[in-house]
């Protein structure tokens, strides 16, 4: 029976129509990153009722939840691009080989992770950008988020892969009910139980743990095409190196954005407490349509990625014709939606009526919403890449708009216009960007074209 779903699967991913398939594919993974994205923002509001110190630590440990899933996007990324063409070129046992060995190095370092940061956990906070005035509150945060470590990275990975073998529905779920389980916690363990931030964070971790459980049962049923088992644990150096290139784009963009979410958090802070408070309502509030661009990227990677392995170049080009329109038409429009709500958002949030808390955070959020649409973009070209295999390619994609573009302009914008420069920086790194984006998307068809010709040549 499973043999049976694993195949109809893949002949899904060979034939079914783009227009039909990419939203499929897409649409649980959006859903996923959503329902991840609204609880971050539940935790925002339910703890921006203790005070604007408690809402400047969110932002803070939003860093940290970064952080540890930074081992899980350098294994997972790569595992998922792996297996998805592994399984277009029929190579079954060796993708069984790949998830296995990922998933079980990826929990271990998980691990690694929670020692050191236990150990250290002060000097931890204070260099992701934590204040004196909210160095405690962020501790107490950071204290839980960490024992749910191993788990977290674990779920990235199984996210991840599932996605890989066309089970993006199942991954919706397991991330889906951690986090309406997490809505219900919240409440629950900051007033009912009096812990204050420190519920916010049990009930975090307690979210996670139940996710990663979700997700592991169907490798456990063997439900899945893919197997996890220690009997299939091998370190393979073609499996390595390809995991780890491919692994590496999304590894440096998740880096990128732990290391800018803590350069903004610890500018914004120099100014005061209530700039960084504002940065961190609008830099989650901005998580919704980065969860949409992003989930709908990487429900159009593994189609890439499978009909790539199978040599379906008509296929390749159908599928990114297909995900570029739908992804930079949606920028537009979300943009727009939230430049004309910014206002009634960022009070939601700023239950201290605080003026700076107000003025900055919609102003934040106007100039990142008018540039998604180079985001949509920039995101599309950097899956279609990852998901080929082209390690190089999508390295340069994926660390520009949170790397070696924004790391400059953090350093160049705020001395010129304060607290609006900090502000900034996100928004002109997306429009610089393009000047990127745009030659590899052209670079992207004239490789298709290539492949295609070779293949009739031949």
């Amino acid at each position: 029976m499973a043999r049976m779903i694993s195949e109809e699967k893949k002949q899904r991913m060979l034939t079914e129509k783009m227009s039909t398939l990419i939203p499929a594919m897409a649409v649980p993974t959006i859903v996923a990153q959503l329902i991840t994205t609204i609880y971050n923002l539940v935790d925002t509001y339910f703890v921006s009722t203790l005070g604007t110190n408690a809402t400047a630590a969110v932002g803070v440990n939003a860093s940290l939840e970064r952080l540890i899933t930074l081992i899980g996007s350098l294994i997972g990324a790569g595992a998922s691009s792996y297996i998805s063409r592994k399984l277009g070129a029929k190579k079954d046992e060796d993708a069984h080989r790949v998830l296995s060995t990922s998933f079980f190095t990826g929990v271990a370092l998980g691990l690694v992770l929670l020692a050191v940061g236990k150990i250290w956990i002060e000097p931890v906070v204070y260099l992701l950008g934590a204040t004196k005035e909210c160095a405690e509150y962020s501790m107490q945060y950071a204290s839980y988020v960490l024992y749910a470590a191993p788990f977290m990275v674990g779920s990235f990975i199984l996210n991840m892969c599932l996605r890989s073998e066309g089970s993006a529905t199942f991954s919706m779920v397991g991330i889906g009910i951690g986090g309406v389980l997490n809505c219900f916690l919240d409440p629950l363990f900051i007033y009912t139980l009096n812990l204050g931030v420190a519920g916010a964070s049990m009930a975090t971790a307690i979210s996670k743990v139940v996710s990663f459980c979700i997700l592991l049962w169907p490798y456990i049923k063997q439900k899945s095409s893919v197997r996890i088992s220690a009997r299939y644990i091998r370190f393979v150096g073609e499996d390595v190196r390809s995991v780890l290139s491919i692994g590496s784009t999304s590894f440096f963009r998740s880096a990128g954005a732990v290391v800018c979410s803590t350069l903004i958090n610890r500018i914004g802070g120099s100014y005061s407490t209530s700039a960084l408070a504002a940065l961190s309502i609008s830099n989650r509030v901005m998580e919704f349509p980065f969860a949409i661009i992003l989930g709908f990227g990487q429900g159009y990677q593994p189609v890439a990625g499978f009909n790539w392995g199978a040599k379906q170049w008509k296929r390749v080009k159908e599928s990114l014709d297909f995900s570029l329109r739908v992804s930079v038409i949606g920028g537009i429009a979300v943009g727009a939606l939230l430049i004309a709500f910014a206002g009634p958002v960022v009070r939601v949030f700023n239950k201290q009526a605080d003026a700076e808390v107000l003025t900055i955070g919609m102003y934040c959020i106007r100039v990142q919403s008018a540039m998604l649409f180079a985001h949509a973009l920039n995101s599309i070209i950097n899956m279609y890449y990852a998901g080929i295999g082209k390690a190089k390619w999508a390295l340069l994609m994926s660390t520009a708009r949170q790397g070696y573009l924004f790391i400059p302009l953090v350093f160049i914008l705020p001395p010129l216009f304060g607290t609006y420069g900090v502000a900034s920086v996100q928004a002109a790194a997306d429009l610089i960007s393009l000047a990127i984006s745009i030659p590899l998307m052209l670079k992207a068809y004239k490789m298709i074209r290539e492949a295609e010709a070779g293949r009739e040549a031949a």
